[in-house]
């Protein structure tokens, strides 16, 4: 059985709920309603005030003809009849007055000669002394002192009443040095229906105003509202990178200075980006020119530090052992200023937009095996991967990512590090766990950051800093993504998370992302 608490909840929901949905969001319909009641408090206020006045200009005027008349009759009829009239006299008298252009009920009341109150009236049992307020009788039968500016000793008095929802105007006075009372009834009701007819017509011009400011609301509303919404597209086709929109500019008001502005500005900033772009495009053919350049010198100092190298390897020992440790230097710092000019050669495609996927299907747990075995890691990974998890994708790239988190987790998480392969929904999760201490939480946002290392003390590591980040964008150009994090059971955690098939990307891409050849890679870098 409901309760009637849960009841009223009920309803308090259902009403909030209401006027939720009816919040003003539409700047329009905001603008619509406040015109709407700014024409409804104007037109009821005026509406009100000419009601007002007409009413009592109306009511005063019919008053003050009405008392007006009924004054002269009492002087021209009442003040002939003697001090103790007769009862048939009353009411011919009565019936004398009430022919008057006012068309108005007479009542007189006197005292005959035997000083008992007789009445007359000029429609019987329709006008009688009940009819009159008591207060009124009081007043007008009440003998005023007299007094330089007080010469009467009798008052004419009146008295709006209302009787069986009509109204009515109660007049009454006293003949002076006589006995006689008059008293008149005169009907309100044709004024009342004036006024009736009055107030329809002020309503239906309040609502006329209502529909009128509605539509000059709305013509207004769509005056202001057309520039803020073209400046609104402006806006979002300038976010979207649309640097050449402009306004049309018209007028010389507010909103022409306002799509003045957004045209200065968007100028400002397509000249700004456009600088910035020549800047970066500068700045990367310099690399990329630069790293070109340097394969050549490159190759022919690689060639010659093989043959250092196989020399100190030789057993004759045709090294000097005092240049030996110099001789290792220079091998060590070629070997590693060629995985620089490698690494830079492959950001610079990245960043040119070149990169291309060579897609192929895969069984993910050889892909790795293949990985671990070229680089002699097999001891120091446990891998954990079902063979026949198959994926399409370009296995160069797969074999960068994969030797760059591994490489990673064994150089500063040390071993054992555990690979785990899984597959949720329509993506491939690869996870890369080391035992080590963990990343620093202030490192945590910049492992993929380029030329990023978490130790400024050591400037010359094995690793340039752009390792993770060439990881990273391979996983990008794959649709995929990796995050970093540090296990609750201690040590770092790499997730690697790739489309099963990266093909569905190549749909979407007007560069066609397969076709060409990658060039050199980055295989076995760890940044």
């Amino acid at each position: 059985m409901t309760k009637p608490q849960d009841k009223l909840r009920g309803w308090a929901a259902a009403r909030k709920a209401l006027l939720s949905g009816l919040r003003f969001t539409s700047l329009r319909l905001r603008l619509v309603v406040v015109f709407g009641l700014v024409a409804l408090t104007a037109a009821v206020s005026a509406s009100g005030i000419a009601y007002w006045l007409n009413r009592e200009a109306v009511l005063t005027r019919t008053q003050d003809a009405v008392l007006r008349d009924f004054q002269q009759e009492m002087r021209n009829h009442a003040s002939m009849l003697p001090v103790h009239p007769a009862q048939d006299e009353l009411q011919r008298t009565a019936g004398q007055m009430a022919n008057s252009s006012q068309r108005f009920s007479v009542l007189l009341t006197a005292e005959d000669v035997d000083g008992k109150m007789i009445t007359g009236n000029s429609e019987l049992d329709t006008f009688t002394l009940e009819d009159v307020p008591k207060s009124l009788r009081k007043a007008v039968n009440k003998q005023q002192p007299l007094s330089s500016t007080n010469k009467s000793a009798y008052h004419l008095y009146w008295q709006r009443i209302t009787q069986h929802d009509k109204s009515y105007l109660v007049g009454g006075a006293r003949v002076i040095d006589g006995s006689t009372t008059g008293y008149m009834l005169k009907s309100l009701e044709p004024e009342a229906k004036d006024l009736n007819s009055l107030a329809w017509s002020l309503g239906i011009a309040t609502g006329l105003a209502l529909i009128g400011s509605a539509l000059l609301a709305q013509a207004a509303a769509t005056t202001v509202l057309k520039p803020v919404h073209r400046l609104g597209i402006a806006a979002r086709r300038l976010g979207e990178g649309k640097l050449d929109t402009r306004l049309r500019v018209s007028g010389t008001d507010e909103l022409a200075d306002l799509s003045r502005t957004f045209n200065r500005t968007a100028e400002a900033l397509e000249k700004r980006v456009a600088d910035m772009s020549a800047r970066d495009e500068a700045s990367r053919r310099f690399v990329a020119d630069m790293s070109h350049e340097l394969r050549t010198p490159l190759t022919a100092i690689t060639a010659v530090t093989e043959i250092l190298e196989e020399e100190l390897d030789a057993e004759t020992g045709s090294v000097d052992p005092m240049i030996e440790p110099a001789v290792r230097l220079v091998v060590s710092e070629t070997r590693r200023l060629g995985d620089l000019v490698e690494n830079l050669m492959e950001v610079t495609r990245f960043d040119a937009g070149t990169a291309r996927l060579i897609l192929d299907d895969v069984d993910i747990a050889d892909q790795i095996t293949a990985c671990i075995d070229a680089r002699a890691w097999l001891d120091a990974v446990d891998l954990d991967a079902d063979r026949g998890i198959m994926a399409r994708l370009d296995p160069r790239r797969l074999d960068v990512i994969l030797a760059n988190l591994i490489g990673n987790a064994l150089k500063h998480g040390g071993s054992p590090v555990r690979v785990s392969v899984r597959v949720e929904g329509e993506e491939l999760v690869i996870e890369v766990r080391d035992h080590g201490p963990g990343i620093p939480e202030d490192v945590l946002p910049h492992v993929f950051d380029r030329f990023y290392k978490a130790s400024a003390s050591r400037p010359r590591s094995e690793g340039s800093g752009l390792g993770l980040s060439i990881a990273l964008e391979n996983a990008h150009i794959h649709g995929g993504e990796i995050t970093a994090a540090n296990s609750p059971e201690g040590g770092a955690v790499f997730t690697l998370r790739l489309p099963q098939d990266a093909s569905e990307l190549l749909a979407g891409d007007p560069r066609g992302r397969d076709g060409s050849a990658p060039g050199n890679g980055t295989e076995g870098t760890a940044g």
